[in-house]
């Protein structure tokens, strides 16, 4: 996994103990086959995490000095090799306590946000993932509470005014 420099610094001095840190999430929809517009015919992109096989929206880390619209941009370029336009930001959460296999703690302010698809082939970018695929809104994979929460609010966005704040579901 590719966990950003400052925060293998960080691990050095602290070990497993928990960090709070700043994540991003964008929900990337395109227009897909069948009918346009909201709902039918419109599609996700998930990625399928290379550390424990769950489907989720393109995710990740803020760095140092960088807004959080601007990690989702990366991400998505990083990660599954699309370019996209971030339409709004849906929602803020906080996460519960989340443990990673190698043992790290931490929990997330996370900043979720609504992009549109603005091109690019989507494919495995890096070592994050093994799989990236879009899905039909319809047919989504399984997937955490937490990762479904971040689409419904991003989907649901259209039309209302705001910014969802909230605790992620446990």
């Amino acid at each position: 996994m590719a966990t950003p420099g400052f925060i293998t610094d960080l691990r050095e001095d602290i070990g497993h103990r928990e960090l709070w840190l700043s994540g991003a999430t964008a929900t990337v929809v395109r227009d897909g086959a069948g009918e346009p517009g909201r709902g039918k015919g419109r599609e996700v992109l998930l990625v399928r995490r290379s550390d424990n096989g769950a489907w989720t929206p393109v995710c990740g880390i803020v760095e140092p000095g960088e807004l959080p619209s601007e990690t989702v941009v990366r991400e998505a370029l990083e990660e599954a090799r699309v370019r996209i336009e971030v339409v709004r930001m849906v929602r803020v959460c906080v996460s519960g306590p989340l443990e990673y296999p190698n043992g790290d703690r931490c929990r997330y302010l996370d900043h979720d946000f609504l992009c549109r698809w603005a091109g690019g082939e989507a494919g495995v970018g890096d070592d994050e993932s093994t799989e990236v695929r879009w899905f039909p809104v319809g047919s989504l994979p399984e997937m955490s509470a937490r990762h479904a929460r971040r689409i419904e609010v991003a989907l649901d966005s259209e039309g209302r005014d705001g910014v969802v704040m909230e605790h992620d579901p446990q």
